[in-house]
């Protein structure tokens, strides 16, 4: 199965930090875009996951844990390359906001491959396809490719508004993993021979609604990149009593 994006899994090793002659901005460009190819890389593997859930498709474990193990070993060469600019560069303001944002989101990233990892070892335990997807897992499956495209396009352009979009994105995941749960639970109790299976199934709706969070939380680092204004938990608003 093609991928969206053509990423090269294999990275090179960390180049050279710029002689203290050359602007700090071309090491920061050079991390900045490591970051941004990994993240690329991060998206593919949790769309192919969930591609090869719905087809049933066991040729693709291989490859998913291939990329995987890619994904983990840039991200430790990324958290090297910020650590040398930090130490090397004395980075201030705007310049240290990007540091820390790169060191976050490299660490999410790294994370939604996990997931994605997860996803296609809870797939290969499914002993039957005689089963009936939830609707709302459906839906999750649907709407996490779309936040990965968007935020994707938020970090590149650096766009709030496109990363608020995510964000709230993520509490609409949230609703359709409680509604996973629900449902799932219905069909347990319609179905109770294939209850090991429909169990397996909410795993799968955990780990994607956990991607959610993650790619909520890359989402309110861009929003702290822009403006510098941490807005993790931040309240919500109550709903009122029914």
């Amino acid at each position: 199965m093609p991928h969206e994006h053509e990423t090269d899994t294999t990275t090179d090793a960390l180049e050279p930090l710029a002689s203290n002659e050359i602007a700090l901005d071309e090491d920061l460009a050079k991390v900045r875009r490591r970051m941004i190819r990994e993240a690329a890389q991060a998206i593919d593997i949790i769309k192919f996951a969930i591609n090869a859930l719905w087809e049933m498709d066991e040729s693709s474990r291989k490859q998913i844990s291939k990329i995987e193990k890619e994904i983990d070993k840039e991200e430790v060469r990324i958290e090297q390359e910020c650590y040398r600019i930090l130490a090397l560069k004395n980075p201030f303001a705007a310049d240290f906001r990007l540091i820390a944002f790169i060191l976050r989101v490299n660490s999410d990233i790294e994370r939604v491959a996990d997931h994605a990892s997860s996803i296609n070892k809870i797939m290969s335990k499914l002993d039957s396809e005689d089963f009936q997807w939830p609707e709302s897992l459906r839906e999750m499956g649907e709407r996490i490719p779309v936040m990965c495209e968007q935020l994707l396009r938020a970090v590149v352009n650096t766009d709030a508004e496109l990363a608020k979009s995510v964000v709230q994105q993520d509490r609409a995941i949230d609703k359709l993993d409680s509604q996973a749960f629900d449902e799932i639970s219905d069909m347990i109790e319609d179905d109770p021979e294939n209850a090991s299976n429909y169990m397996l199934i909410y795993r799968i709706a955990r780990e994607l609604e956990r991607v959610g969070d993650l790619l909520g939380n890359i989402a309110e680092g861009i929003l702290y990149l822009v403006t510098g204004n941490i807005v993790r938990h931040t309240p919500r608003k109550k709903k009122k009593p029914s």
